[in-house]
């Protein structure tokens, strides 16, 4: 049986109109399950709090840890990622980003099906569960046009669990996870929620860091993450550890035609097991995005 707690967000935000308040569902996982965290392996159960503590210390210092891994890319990933899923170019959608506590993808969302399509009724709900990384996301929201309007809400909430009562069935266009995925304990998980929530012919979307399959990329690659990363995080936010971690995670985590499987078997159609099919490499490999249909 599913133990249920409720969880408030910190004063400042519940206080905020697009700030909402739910109980989120845990379990704790079968006796003698273990995870990855990182290149360490982990009791299943306890994978959620150290990610947790990883992101309470980067969350003010988030951008700079993603320009620090990425070399500043990330923000034109992030750019592909939305123009490649055109929001707002069939109309008004509802949307939920997930692990979306610093708004990136939400706020892109909505400035492109403003821009493009003169949408001001597309909505996204941005859940995260770190309270941290969503009043980052809260605070960036503030200087916008979209701060207390009913395009954009703010949720704390496991991707593995969203509560029936809030995330409900069929309720959504649009599913986005960038960067996100490979922290949480279990993908199978995420994957089966995000195919609950989603409408039929509604499409999931993933970016996330992948496997490099050139080798001499991939060599150079692996210096620059094992080495100038965990320094630049010692250097920069005085936290070699979680920028460690950050590293270790992305190489843990499934191949393209690995994951694109995950998808399929969470229920979802995609295209071929190839680049371009069911994922678009971005410069050879480091990310990819990879899309579903719920079918």
């Amino acid at each position: 049986m599913q133990a249920t707690r409720s969880i408030r967000l910190p004063r400042k935000l519940s206080a905020c109109r697009s700030i909402h308040n739910h109980h989120i569902l845990r379990s704790s996982g079968p006796a003698g399950r273990t995870t990855s965290f990182g290149f360490r392996t982990v009791p299943e159960e306890s994978k959620e709090s150290l990610v947790k503590g990883v992101f309470d210390s980067v969350a003010s210092k988030y951008d700079l840890m993603n320009d620090a891994s990425s070399l500043g890319v990330h923000r034109l990933w992030k750019d592909s990622f939305v123009d490649t899923l055109k929001p707002g170019r069939k109309g008004p959608l509802r949307c939920i980003d997930v692990a979306g506590g610093t708004g990136d993808i939400a706020l892109r969302i909505l400035d492109h099906a403003r821009e493009n399509y003169a949408d001001r009724e597309m909505t996204v709900d941005i859940v995260d569960i770190n309270a941290q990384m969503l009043k980052e996301g809260f605070m960036r929201f503030k200087k916008t046009m979209y701060h207390n309007t009913p395009q954009v809400s703010f949720h704390e909430a496991n991707a593995q669990e969203l509560t029936a009562s809030q995330f409900k069935n069929d309720s959504y266009d649009l599913y986005t996870i960038a960067f996100g995925i490979r922290n949480c304990t279990s993908v199978p998980a995420v994957l089966s929620e995000a195919y609950r929530v989603l409408k039929p012919g509604a499409t999931f979307a993933c970016l996330e860091f992948s496997k490099v399959n050139n080798p001499l990329l991939s060599t150079l690659y692996d210096q620059y993450s094992f080495t100038v990363i965990p320094l630049l995080g010692t250097i920069l936010a005085g936290d070699r550890n979680s920028y460690q971690y950050l590293v270790e995670s992305i190489r843990k985590f499934p191949s393209q035609p690995d994951f694109a499987q995950m998808i399929r078997d969470a229920g979802f159609s995609t295209g071929g097991d190839f680049d371009g099919g069911a994922w678009t490499e971005l410069w050879g490999g480091i990310a990819s995005i990879h899309t579903g249909v719920k079918i």
